[in-house]
């Protein structure tokens, strides 16, 4: 259900603060830190005489966007700012709430602006707003009547309109390290006012490695685990949360793998630097990753299509056959036994050698077809159908190659601007090594057939 704006906020109202760390709230929730001191991670925002840390304490408020992966504090701090500098705090989802709800909340923004106090617009998921969304807003965050702290997982480059962007510091936060989530957990389970503390829980070694190990860098995710093992301990009558668990509290926690942001084309990059690198054990690791995460398999096996042709070319001519029989093979058979077709090409191309030329030699010709526009056919190498077109010598001088003792003709193919001009050049990779020596035996012959004519 949509929160009213109208309501008291985490930090506008005694009563707010106090329901959020009701003890019927999620552990992550209770354990939101409530000064700076408490805030775990990010040091490199909040230590001594940094910018975050300056701008808290110096009670002087500014816009920002606040761009990291889930778990890392965007909201614990959008409050604290709020807290510290005793602004009137909206919290807006941006999933949830409209054009409408912003308005409304602007309109409150202006009645305690009309009191001297200042209005934090905190916009949680900013980069679910669209466009028309983000220009309704633009004016008001220029104006001052909001000072705007938005919070997104994506890159706000692409999902923030410049304008909008230009108004605002955008810092990026880094997933806690793992004696960040450990000092969150251990907290918890000391703390008797908001945690864990009044069960007297005890948490093995193995079980809290294991826990910061699937938190991921998350420490939403780490107190909610924490939680959950609780729970489960309680219902068992035991203080001691043992590996067992927590690995069932864990169980059904996925990866971090958003297919339609960022981590989805780092992942994928990933993967591909790690085929071009000729390392088969990082790309089966990424590949995984990826289909771990309910990626579709066909997407993996096009770009083994592009890689082959692109990154292996022709060093090896076997490498694209193998990448479209590992497509073929997964649309075949489908999961989870296509995973071991793709397992082998993503193996094959990355031990295979390595070549580029081709694709390289692709964008030159693209180049120069840009450049020089539509060049004229050579006339010997134009079709001759008609009287007339053999009358204005069209196909004259061309010669066939299957005529010639070994194939190779004299006359050029390019037009005559480009005559010379050369775009592929084989390395000495793999299956390249050959056609690189038999190219230079063509180049030798096809400059003494073309002499012998003259």
């Amino acid at each position: 259900m949509r929160r009213s704006i109208d309501q008291p906020t985490l930090f506008a109202d005694a009563d707010a603060a106090t329901a959020v760390h009701a003890g019927d709230a999620p552990l992550a929730e209770r354990m939101r830190p409530r000064t700076l001191d408490e805030f775990v991670g990010q040091g490199h925002l909040l230590g001594e005489q940094r910018l975050l840390r300056d701008m808290i304490e110096g009670q002087r408020l500014h816009s920002l966007i606040l761009w990291g992966p889930p778990g890392s504090g965007k909201t614990s701090l959008a409050r604290l700012i709020a807290s510290r500098s005793r602004a009137h705090f909206i919290p807006f989802s941006a999933v949830l709430a409209g054009v409408k709800d912003l308005r409304q909340a602007i309109d409150a923004a202006r009645v305690e602006r009309g009191r001297g106090r200042a209005t934090i617009l905190f916009i949680d998921e900013i980069h679910r707003f669209n466009k028309a969304q983000q220009d309704a807003l633009l004016p008001h965050v220029e104006a001052g009547t909001v000072t705007l702290i938005g919070a997104t997982t994506e890159n706000p480059s692409f999902e923030i309109i410049a304008p909008l962007l230009s108004r605002a510091s955008v810092l990026v936060l880094q997933p806690l390290a793992p004696a960040d989530v450990r000092t969150l957990v251990q907290r918890a389970l000391d703390d008797r006012e908001r945690g864990l503390g009044e069960r007297g829980l005890q948490i093995e070694a193995a079980a809290l490695d294991f826990l910061v190990e699937q938190s991921h860098g998350d420490g939403r995710a780490a107190l909610n685990i924490l939680g959950s093992a609780a729970d489960l301990a309680a219902r068992r009558a035991s203080t001691v949360l043992g590996l067992a668990t927590v690995e069932e509290a864990v169980q059904h926690r996925a990866p971090r793998y958003d297919k339609a942001g960022e981590e989805h084309y780092n992942v994928v990059s990933a993967f591909i630097k790690s085929m071009r690198g000729s390392d088969p054990d990082a790309a089966l690791y990424w590949m995984m990753r990826m289909l771990e995460a309910g990626e579709d398999p066909l997407f993996v096996a096009r770009r083994m299509v592009i890689f082959a042709a692109e990154d292996v070319g022709l060093a090896d001519p076997q490498a694209l056959g193998v990448a479209l029989a590992a497509k073929e093979a997964v649309d075949f058979v489908g999961l989870p036994e296509g995973r071991i077709p793709l397992a082998a090409a993503a193996v094959y191309l990355a031990t295979a050698p390595k070549s580029n030329a081709s694709f390289q030699a692709m964008l030159a010709a693209a180049a120069d077809v840009s450049r020089h526009g539509p060049l004229p056919v050579p006339l010997h190498l134009r079709n001759a159908p008609t009287a007339l077109m053999q009358e204005l010598g069209y196909g004259r001088g061309y010669q066939y190659a299957h005529d010639q003792p070994d194939q190779i003709v004299g006359h050029a193919h390019l037009p005559e601007a480009l005559h010379g001009q050369r775009y592929y050049h084989p390395t000495s990779n793999g299956a390249e090594r050959d056609i690189a020596a038999r190219l230079e035996r063509v180049a030798r012959r096809r400059a003494g057939r073309s002499t012998d004519e003259k």
